[in-house]
């Protein structure tokens, strides 16, 4: 007679677990393929799917959705995929509803606060700031941190954030979940966490395509001007994340030169003489580009170049200076509105005689608005005689303008206040359409 067990054997328990496990494991592949085909489209909806109603009812199940975590992984694709098909209007209504609805419970807040005071002993004040912690967190955290955990999620993230930084003057509540994207992002993107690389010729065609279009600083304007800036003594560098592999984050270009650059045209200049990387002696930074506005305010530029300094101290021994050739995106912006003022004050007594006497104006201010509004630096005989007073107004710019104690140029302010110090101002270092337009030219080590 076979034996009687009053349970399930050793075998069949380890059998349930294996199917159990085979199952749970084809429900997840399930979620995850739909999330990167979903994740992926950006079709339109019907309009009455973007209605407040819905969108808001969508929410409320993914938040507060009932059977495990599988089950609210699912409705947060759901969830992910209306939101990449939703109309601009539709995207404000999602993030109004985000910011309002889902934000902190003010009563319950009140309560908590009201306990902590009330509490009598350690053991009661403990507990009040935990529950005081728990009300602090608004419901939404749980589908933001859900979507960061989908395939392609932190990019949906990273987009919403900077739609939302273009709207948060106008609405404060916007502004806080804003700041609620940004501490769940701040964790994802910590440095340790990216990834350096070289960005050569031979990197994919996409991701070069990527820094033609990402490229803030000096236009890459041909394959060709791109080739030229990935040759042997010329580098560019990268972060990345494992979770955005195709995306660069930030990246740097720099000039491996035997000599502090002082012009941007000449430093990109793909007829002259190439130098071997290994005889260099600076290295010049001329370009840094965020890639991912929704990042704004993570610091990672200060840690892409001191950690490119370090590669390139150990890979080029000769390279003893390293330095930038920095645009002064702010000066005209600055100077330009007190000249069209007539303001003098900005100017200096000899500087006002002398703009007097040679051109015969009353209003020195004025006359100095009117001559930079002109081809000027094309004329050798204006250049000349306006390039001390320039000079000057450049240097005072960049040292002595302050916005409480940061420098009011917020390239400036980036490099000085991460360690660096100003070495020199280049007279006409950018001759571009925008070097001229942005900053009369100058261009700043």
């Amino acid at each position: 007679m076979a034996e009687i067990h009053d349970g399930p054997s050793a075998k069949s328990l380890a059998i349930f677990d294996r199917l159990a496990k085979v199952e749970f494991r084809k429900a997840w592949d399930g979620i995850i393929g739909r999330a990167r085909n979903a994740l992926a489209k950006r079709e339109g909806l019907d309009p009455r799917y973007e209605s407040r109603d819905h969108l808001q009812g969508l929410i409320h199940d993914c938040i507060y959705a009932k059977g495990g975590d599988v089950s609210a992984r699912a409705w947060t694709v759901e969830l992910g995929t209306l939101y990449l098909q939703l109309s601009k209007e539709g995207r404000e209504t999602f993030h109004d509803i985000l910011a309002h609805d889902f934000d902190i419970d003010r009563q319950v807040l009140t309560e908590k606060i009201r306990k902590l005071e009330e509490a009598q002993n350690q053991k009661e004040a403990i507990n009040a700031e935990i529950g005081l912690k728990k009300a602090l967190t608004p419901p939404r955290i749980i589908l933001l941190k859900q979507f960061s955990s989908l395939p392609n999620g932190l990019k949906l993230l990273i987009d919403m954030r900077a739609t939302l930084l273009s709207k948060i003057k106008e609405d404060h509540r916007l502004y806080k979940l804003s700041t609620d994207i940004k501490e769940i992002l701040d964790a994802w993107f910590d440095i340790g966490l990216l990834d350096l690389q070289e960005i050569t010729w031979n990197s994919p065609a996409a991701l070069l395509e990527k820094l033609i279009e990402y490229e803030a600083v000096h236009e890459i304007r041909s394959w060709d001007d791109l080739r030229n800036r990935l040759d042997s003594d010329r580098l560019c560098f990268a972060f990345f994340h494992n979770k955005m592999v195709s995306e660069p984050l930030i990246f740097v270009e720099v000039a491996l030169v035997n000599k502090l650059s002082a012009n941007i045209q000449e430093l990109l200049n793909k007829e002259n003489e190439k130098i071997d990387p290994h005889q260099a002696k600076t290295a010049v930074f001329y370009s840094i580009s965020n890639t991912q506005p929704g990042l704004a305010g993570i610091s990672l530029g200060n840690f892409l170049i001191k950690t490119v300094v370090q590669k390139l101290s150990a890979e080029f021994s000769e390279i003893k200076h390293f330095a930038t050739l920095s645009p002064v995106p702010g000066f005209r912006n600055w100077l330009a509105p007190k000249l069209a003022k007539g303001d003098e004050e900005v100017l200096r007594p000899k500087e006002i005689v002398a703009l007097k006497e040679h051109f015969k104006k009353e209003n020195a201010a004025l006359l100095l608005d009117e001559i930079l509004t002109d081809d000027w630096c094309s004329n050798s005989e204006i250049a000349d005689f306006v390039k001390p007073i320039l000079q000057r107004l450049c240097a005072q710019y960049l040292l002595e303008e302050r916005r409480g104690s940061r420098t009011l140029d917020s390239v400036a302010n980036f490099h000085l206040s991460n360690g660096a110090r100003l070495e020199r101002i280049n007279w006409l270092a950018d001759l571009s359409e925008n070097g001229i337009a942005c900053s009369y030219g100058f261009m700043v080590n």
